[in-house]
């Protein structure tokens, strides 16, 4: 099976993700995404009927660090880095009722 993705489907991928592309990289991501599906249908040609299923390809494991209680922000650190702050709340654009902007 053989997918080339069309200038107008990327168009479409990059509308959803809200992304602004410029008509040569429009094409050029077309391409580029094309090879990609390439790639995955000589995936598909593999025969994996008797490979058991694994989660990783390495033999790695989690590693965890200690919880160690530490210091918490202070309310102003926290809110010095909000966009908009009215202490000791957060302010955030209405998202639900009349006037969101959903």
């Amino acid at each position: 099976m053989s997918h080339t993705l069309t200038d107008e489907q990327v168009r479409h991928v990059a509308r959803l993700a809200r992304l602004k592309l410029a008509d040569d990289q429009v094409h050029y991501f077309a391409q580029q995404l094309s090879a990609v599906l390439g790639y995955v249908d000589k995936l598909a040609e593999l025969d994996v009927q008797n490979v058991e299923p694994m989660a990783h390809p390495s033999a790695i494991t989690n590693r965890f660090r200690d919880d160690v209680p530490t210091q918490p922000l202070s309310n102003e650190a926290v809110l010095a880095n909000a966009p908009d702050a009215d202490p000791p709340f957060f302010k955030v654009p209405k998202v639900l009722g009349d006037g969101g902007g959903a």
